[in-house]
Parts: structure tokens; sequence; C-alpha cells
């Protein structure tokens, strides 16, 4: 048996709330920017995802006209700074609706740390800086989908290892539904099995 929810019926805020606690887990994206009157802003967005290869991109997702959206708008530049474990509370905490005068660097006490191919500084407690200048945006109903033209990426030397981040330094964030969110858990890893080598590891089950 299943429980049926039709987006139509329940009507959108309920059908979002759903839809949230089953696309799950989602990357944070901890998007910097700045206005036009240079005011500092920080703000974490859960729909987040690689959006090109080659070149490389990354989109976020405004859900409403939030303050990044207008931002990056206006400047053509944004940071996605990594949502680290430890970073919990300050991540949360920069969710808050402030003013748009009033800098989430400032009122969570946060360090801002120049970046090197934008204007907008990154997070310096993050260990991973994204920094993009603005590909193109894409409004879906009230909603709109930011992509960024990565230009460049720093990563803490402490959470390398040889050429590529650790994930066990790294200690990312999800958010999940309602108030949720997760931590890294435990990481499984399997390859990809070729044609040529079918079922290879995999199992079918009789």
């Amino acid at each position: 048996m299943r429980v049926d929810v039709d987006p139509d019926v329940v009507g959108g805020r309920e059908f979002y709330a759903v839809l949230n606690s089953v696309v799950v887990p989602r990357p944070i994206a901890w998007v910097s920017s700045v206005s036009a009157d240079g005011v500092l802003n920080l703000a974490p967005h859960s729909f987040f995802t690689v959006a090109c290869v080659r070149p490389p991109m990354v989109q976020f997702t405004s859900v409403g006209r939030k303050d990044s959206l207008t931002n990056v708008e206006a400047t053509g530049e944004f940071v996605v700074n990594f949502a680290a474990e430890r970073l919990f509370e300050q991540v949360n905490a920069t969710g808050t609706n402030f003013p748009a005068g009033v800098s989430e660097f400032e009122a969570v006490g946060l360090t801002p740390e120049p970046a090197r191919a934008v204007a907008v500084p990154r997070v310096a407690e993050s260990p991973v800086a994204i920094e993009c200048t603005l590909h193109t945006t894409l409004e879906l109903g009230d909603s709109t989908v930011v992509i960024g033209h990565v230009r460049h990426l720093a990563i803490a030397s402490e959470v390398m290892d040889g050429d590529h981040p650790d994930i066990q330094r790294l200690r990312p964030l999800a958010r999940l539904g309602k108030d949720e969110w997760s931590t890294l858990g435990e990481v499984r890893a399997i390859s990809r099995i070729r044609y040529d080598d079918w079922p290879g590891h995999f199992a079918p089950k009789q």
C-alpha cells in the first residue's frame, strides 16, 4: 500500500514539504554574495548540484526572491562555500531572514576571506570555496535556477588526500526533510560495471 500525494489536491506548500522529505539528502550551497551597495550576504541553499563538466558549472535554486539571487544578478558573481559538519550552527544561522542591509558574516561571526577569481569574499572557516561568475538564470514558477561558471576552486590543504579531497576530512552537511539535517554516516564504495564485464560484482537476486 502507498500514500498518494497529489500536488493539485494538497496545495503547494504542503507538497513542497513532502517532496523535500523524499529528495534527500541534499547538498548545501552556502552562497556568499555582495549587494550592489557592497553589503556581504551569506545564505544556505539546499537545491544545489554540478550543472556541467566542460566548462565546469554549478547551480543552486533560489526558492522565491532571496538576497542571494538579487545580489548575483546585480554583480554577476558568487562563491559556493562548503557546508561542513563543524559549521552546523553557523550554516543554519545564516538561513535567518535578516534584513537586506545586515551582513550574515558579521551577525554570525564568520570571517570574510578574499577570493582569487571574483570580488565576492569566501568564508575563511569553510574548507572549500567554489568561485563563480554568473552564466545564466532560469525562472521556473516561484523559483530561479542560478547557474555559475566555476572560475576557481580553493581547497584547504588539511582536507586533501593526495590529489583529491578526503570525504572523512570534509565531513559534509546535508539537508533532509522538516528541520532535519544529516552528517556523513557510513561511506560505501563500489565501482561501475562495464557491459563487457556484466554482471561483474553485481549479484542478481534469484
